[in-house]
């Protein structure tokens, strides 16, 4: 019977040890306190109009918590109703994160966005066209829109190729810029 015991004495001690370091990590190494941290989904776009309008985040997930946007505080996108899923995918995807990028101070200023043949196009109200071409680089490329809206010189253009941040071109003369805020 000693000899029983002796043999079962290191699985036991292997036992305690393995016990006593899961105590040590549930209770003292492990961080059990739980901190707060609040996601806000602020909307960048809207589907729809009316009472039927659904706001968009910028990681184009459905606000549908949300009371529906007034028409023309956020720009629309020209999808007739929301796609299956909880968020947009696809172009409408790349429209969302390009105008997730858009300056606050030129956001007031936006129409609508579509995904035309050179791209994700955001026209602003006064009928100007900005054609981005994809979302990668969406910062810089808003930098760029903002450096030519901002131009003295220039009063009047029909649209902005944004293809290449650091050469944007300015084509036509037919819509006036917005006023400066």
């Amino acid at each position: 019977m000693a000899k029983r015991l002796g043999a079962l004495k290191w699985p036991l001690v292997a036992l305690g040890f393995l016990v006593a370091l899961l105590f040590a990590y549930l209770f003292v190494l492990r961080d059990t306190s739980a901190s707060p941290r609040l996601v806000v989904s602020e909307p960048v776009a809207m589907l729809g109009s009316g009472d039927t309008a659904l706001a968009i985040a910028a990681d184009g997930s459905f606000l549908r918590w949300l009371p529906p946007p007034e028409e023309g505080s956020l720009p629309e996108l020209p999808l007739a109703e929301p796609p299956d899923g909880e968020r947009v995918k696809g172009t409408a995807f790349q429209q969302v994160r390009v105008l997730a990028a858009a300056p606050p101070a030129l956001r007031p200023y936006l129409a609508r966005s579509y995904y035309g043949e050179s791209g994700v196009d955001v026209e602003l109200t006064s009928g100007i066209e900005l054609r981005f071409g994809d979302a990668s680089g969406a910062a810089r490329k808003w930098r760029a829109a903002a450096a030519v809206l901002a131009d003295p010189e220039l009063t009047a253009v029909d649209y902005v190729d944004l293809h290449v941040p650091g050469r944007p071109a300015v084509y036509g003369s037919g819509h006036e810029l917005p006023p400066i805020p």
